[in-house]
């Protein structure tokens, strides 16, 4: 076991000094303006990102050798790289300890990995171009299957098709790669609309808005009623538009909720250059300044989040992370919001950004089956229920969880989320892979040009269009 983890341990350190030989540059395949993940998802949907320690090891059990697969009757350790330092991570290490006491044959080294999503995959890539067999189990980011489906093993050989039924389409199509299911959908994430409770009733709404018209028109009244009671600081709505990779998240949810497409389609058609999602960018640029501030264009989740938790805001757009944060002692708006799917350019379309994280086996991995086996439980119904109902709310994939009565008893917000994880949109990164990366910085740069006043939407998509026609060498065509 030591060897292993010295291993690993080797690999840590290796990659964190290229990325200080790099000035802290990210991996190839992340956006070098921001992580995959918005940066208060890296370590969990509902805590901040911990300070990143060294990987820590999980209490030994005896190990066969890791140069190959143990003979018949001889334990089989397994090295699983978890989250980074903090809640997670604990729970994670109950979950191992669970594992390796019902299962002495095969046995489970939990490490810590890195609280980066951009140091995380650069050590999977390091270690996938070392062909090494010192990580088995891991944890991949929902819009990395497309980059790194070359390296991971293909759970339909492993019952994986079965175990994946029920869970929410949308994240199975994004995980399977050519055919290759390599990643397990273990716990998702998607945009949500929160909205002031207090302040629809005091305005007299019966409800949130349906419609983005809908959001307009509400989200000024209730900004101008709060403005009149001296409350100048007080916006309608707040969301994500600095140019990184949420405004990638923000915006695909305003083109396709419009019914303008996904930007490139999964049969690796461009189709973002139409007239639903045209309009929908030129709506949002309406926005600025009239209810929604200036300064969103320099928004990330965090920025949105504070003006909403100090109460200035009637509408955000966000994370589940922020639900639980709302509830804090030190919020403005604890007992006084809910959240529900996002508005639509009618009524039912609403959309969601998916987020969220699978689990991969490396393909390198000399014991493929014995680490299939673990996944799959990881993956499972119970487990997924398990790490619902822990301190990080993890937001399962399995649908019939969003019934489940212990979960709406401890988790009254959760079965609520249901309809927007049934209309969740997947980024297009498995389509684009390995160049996903480049896909977003076209479409998020383009689009800030827009928020910013300096292109209208048509000239935009039809930009878009251009550059990723070039890049990607795909044909276009309609949603």
């Amino acid at each position: 076991m030591k060897r292993r983890y010295l291993a690993v341990m080797g690999l840590l350190v290796i990659m964190a000094m290229v990325l200080a030989a790099c000035g802290g540059g990210g991996a190839a395949t992340e956006a070098p303006a921001a992580p995959a993940e918005p940066a208060a998802q890296e370590a969990a949907p509902t805590e901040a990102p911990a300070a990143e320690a060294a990987p820590t090891e999980a209490p030994a059990a005896e190990e066969a050798p890791a140069e190959a697969a143990a003979p018949s009757g001889e334990v089989v350790t397994l090295t699983w790289v978890g989250p980074g330092p903090g809640n997670e991570f604990e729970f994670r290490k109950q979950q191992a300890a669970e594992w390796n006491a019902a299962n002495p044959d095969i046995q489970l080294n939990l490490i810590e990995g890195p609280v980066s999503a951009t140091d995380r995959i650069g050590l999977y890539l390091q270690a996938f171009q070392a062909q090494s067999t010192d990580i088995d189990i891991m944890q991949i980011d929902v819009i990395w299957p497309g980059d790194l489906a070359d390296n991971l093993i293909d759970f339909n050989e492993y019952g994986g098709a079965e175990a994946v039924a029920g869970d929410f389409p949308a994240i199975v199509q994004n995980n399977t790669v050519d055919g290759r299911l390599v990643g397990l959908p273990w716990f998702t994430d998607g945009g949500l609309l929160y909205y002031r409770t207090d302040l629809l009733e005091k305005y007299g709404f019966d409800g949130p808005p349906a419609t983005w018209t809908e959001l307009e028109e509400m989200a000024q009244t209730i900004q101008d009623g709060e403005r009149a009671e001296g409350n100048q600081d007080f916006w309608g709505y707040v969301w994500q538009g600095a140019p990184y990779e949420g405004l990638t998240c923000d915006a695909l949810e305003w083109v396709y909720s419009s019914g303008g497409g996904t930007i490139v389609s999964p049969e690796k058609v461009i189709t973002i250059n139409n007239d639903a999602a045209s309009a929908a960018l030129d709506q949002a640029y309406s926005w600025i300044g009239k209810i929604s501030p200036p300064g969103v264009t320099g928004f990330m989740e965090e920025d949105s989040r504070a003006v909403w938790h100090a109460g200035n805001a009637a509408f955000m757009r966000n994370w589940p992370y922020a639900y639980g944060l709302s509830q804090n002692d030190d919020s403005a708006v604890a007992g006084k919001f809910d959240a529900t799917a996002l508005p639509g350019a009618e009524a039912g379309m609403s959309a969601a950004t998916l987020g969220g994280w699978q689990v991969g086996v490396s393909k390198y991995s000399t014991n493929p089956e014995a680490a299939a086996k673990v996944a799959l439980w990881l993956a499972s119904e119970e487990q997924q229920k398990a790490q619902a109902l822990s301190p990080n709310s993890l937001i399962p994939t399995k649908m019939a969880l969003y019934e489940d009565p212990d979960i709406a008893a401890e988790r009254e917000f959760m079965p609520k989320l249901l309809p927007v994880f049934t209309s969740a949109v997947a980024r297009p990164s498995t389509a684009t892979a390995p160049q996903y990366n480049e896909v977003s910085n076209i479409f998020f740069s383009n689009v800030y040009d827009v928020l910013t006043g300096k292109q209208n939407g048509a000239d935009a998509v039809a930009n878009i269009e251009l550059d990723l026609e070039d890049l990607l060498g795909f044909e276009v065509g309609a949603p």
